[in-house]
């Protein structure tokens, strides 16, 4: 927390005595959202919305009685935390001047243009103990939550991440800008670095790869096989988990999950048994910014950290190393 600073009451009323005192930067296409969510948050009192476009800011911010600034340095010394959605060009250098400062930052994926950046990222949170959060939003969707307990021992897993193709993020390939999520998320199941990576990208409408496969083999055995695209016609969202007697399907965007097992009885022939799970659905969005501010009010490490965003950039970049040498 900035010295001298305090949690309160936010200007609504709704907030409490220990309220974090939050702001977002830049308010596009995602920023817009950060604003929306945490001006309904009880444990957030929304400071301010910051764009270079004070037109873009003001829109964003209307009705939720927080400021509008330009510029995101006039923060400094006036919040306990800030979410930063703007290109990722910028990350660095805007996440930095508030980490080290120990004022606590949750910033869009892909953290950083580079794993140094991100590296020293990880190294200033740690230095000032500002809470540091990456915003992998997929670890946040429900679906994702009812499967985590039951995927123990992925032997196979199968991506598709398709979408039509867009009107931003065209500064990173595809890889950092869609396949990167499902990386997080093999991650946090497998447990393990891979130690092969096989991977073709191709630039298709613009001269970044919009259409890219990988191949990780891990250390356990397992085996993932990842497909992202930014130029198909229809917009897909799944991921596939075998196991030893099991099979788990998500839809992401759907936020629906099928899960299948065999259940094997002395002298009796094995059944499959399964079907739809229950999943309470909500937006990932709301949970990943209600979990970044219970864990700066709460003093602990968000679900996804610094570090875990690291993991994730510096196996997208390898992926992305390991196209440019086919």
């Amino acid at each position: 927390m900035p010295r001298g600073s305090r949690w309160s009451a936010g200007r609504s009323g709704r907030g409490v005595s220990n309220s974090v005192r939050v702001a977002v930067i830049g308010v596009g296409h995602l920023g817009k959202h950060h604003v929306r969510l945490l001006a309904q948050l009880d444990a957030a009192q929304l400071v301010a919305a910051v764009d270079t476009q004070p037109e873009r800011a003001a829109a964003a911010a209307e009705g939720t009685g927080a400021r509008v600034l330009a510029d995101y340095r006039a923060l400094l010394g006036e919040v306990d935390a800030v979410t930063i959605a703007v290109p990722t060009d910028a990350h660095h250098a805007i996440a930095r001047a508030f980490l080290e400062r120990g004022v606590s930052v949750l910033v869009e994926k892909p953290m950083t243009r580079t794993v140094a950046e991100a590296e020293d990222l990880v190294a200033a949170a740690a230095a000032s103990g500002a809470t540091f959060a990456v915003g992998h939003t997929e670890r946040y969707n429900p679906a994702i939550a009812t499967v985590m307990p039951f995927v123990t021992t992925p032997r196979f897993i199968e991506v598709h991440r398709l979408g039509v193709f867009p009107d931003r993020s065209l500064d990173i390939d595809v890889v950092f800008d869609l396949m990167i999520h499902d990386l997080d998320i093999i991650l946090a199941l497998v447990k393990a670095e891979p130690v092969s990576i096989e991977a073709v990208g191709v630039p298709v409408l613009t001269d970044r790869y919009d259409i890219a496969n990988a191949r990780l083999r891990f250390a356990t055995g397992c085996i993932a096989n990842v497909t992202a695209s930014r130029i198909s016609k229809e917009r897909v969202r799944k991921i596939r988990f075998f196991q030893p007697d099991a099979y788990v399907s998500i839809d992401y965007a759907e936020q629906e999950v099928e899960g299948y097992r065999l259940l094997r009885r002395d002298g009796e022939r094995p059944q499959i048994q399964g079907g739809k799970l229950p999943v309470t659905r909500e937006e990932p969005l709301k949970r990943e910014l209600a979990d970044f501010v219970r864990a700066v009010r709460d003093k602990r490490r968000p679900l996804v950290s610094g570090e875990d965003g690291l993991r994730a950039l510096r196996l997208a970049q390898a992926i992305a190393d390991r196209m440019e040498t086919v």
